[in-house]
């Protein structure tokens, strides 16, 4: 008798761990947020969505080719989640400065995500010298009138960059045809998709046979699409607080050399680091500027930062 007491006993005490941890699993708050973290960890199969497209341009979901990597895509993305959540974060940052843009240059919203595959909206540098959150070359940049120089680098401004970005898309748009090819010919080059299109014979994308990056570059854009336009579909628990923020600035303008931006940043109540964080373009502590050149300087405003100047 006494044995079936214990057995019984510890069935009651699982069964009261079972619903515990199922209370647990509700939609998160600040109360139970790190708990949930620990408890509703899963791992599942995905279901490649039938719809998905790229700038109103539908894909070829049934071809089993497209389908298989398009799983691939999204698997990787979803799966990736320190990764994941960062974009989140930073996408609310910076989309709306680069919505805005796209929109005055009648480009699809959906480039936006093109710049996420492309930096992760960092300033980042590839090893072929690409530059910014729009990877912009050097030759790019300064055929299109960014100034690019050991002083100032303008492809690190993310406003000039993507107005960048827009005129090539649209160059690119007109000789190829669709926006899915000008996107991958941002990847590919114009030259290389359009030579690669008649070596083989085809008109589209999807019927290409590329190398490994261009090759999974659109569907990489899709599923960061997918994926950042459906948080708690792909399992990405955040709340609007743990997003990052834009701080909000106001402009000077300059059309002198300054010597030191460190003392320049002090007449603004911010310190050097901070002023490089807003002007990232600005690449050494001084300014030559011996053409007299209008430049416009972005200053945080006051009460955004705790710092000694």
């Amino acid at each position: 008798m006494k044995i079936i007491q214990k057995a019984l006993a510890f069935v009651g005490l699982l069964s009261l761990c079972g619903l515990f941890i199922y209370a647990l699993q509700d939609a998160p708050t600040d109360e139970n947020f790190e708990t949930k973290l620990i408890n509703d960890y899963n791992v599942y199969a995905l279901q490649v969505p039938n719809d998905l497209n790229f700038a109103g341009e539908l894909m070829p979901l049934k071809n089993p080719d497209i389908l298989e990597r398009m799983d691939r895509e999204l698997l990787v993305n979803t799966y990736w989640q320190s990764n994941g959540l960062l974009m989140f974060k930073r996408a609310k940052k910076y989309f709306p400065v680069i919505e805005p843009i796209l929109a005055k240059h009648n480009i699809p919203d959906d480039f936006k995500y093109l710049a996420v595959i492309e930096s992760g909206l960092t300033n980042a540098v590839s090893p072929a010298g690409a530059r910014g959150v729009w990877q912009i070359m050097k030759s790019t940049g300064r055929e299109n009138g960014l100034e690019v120089n050991a002083n100032v680098d303008e492809r690190y401004n993310l406003e000039k960059a993507t107005e960048v970005a827009c005129k090539y898309l649209k160059k690119s748009k007109e000789k190829l045809g669709s926006w899915t090819l000008a996107a991958a010919a941002y990847n590919g080059g114009n030259a290389g998709i359009s030579r690669r299109l008649k070596a083989q014979k085809v008109s589209n994308y999807y019927d290409l046979l590329l190398g490994e990056e261009t090759g999974r570059y659109l569907f990489r854009i899709v599923a960061l699409k997918e994926i950042l336009s459906n948080p708690n579909k792909y399992g990405f628990n955040f709340r609007e607080k743990d997003l990052y923020k834009n701080i909000p600035t106001y402009k000077v303008e300059v059309d002198t050399a300054v010597t030191s931006f460190a003392k320049f940043a002090q007449n603004f109540g911010i310190n050097y680091k901070i002023l490089k964080l807003h002007n990232p373009w600005l690449r050494e502590p001084h300014l030559n500027n011996k053409s007299r050149k209008l430049y416009t300087i972005d200053i945080p405003k006051e009460g955004y930062y705790n710092s000694n100047p």
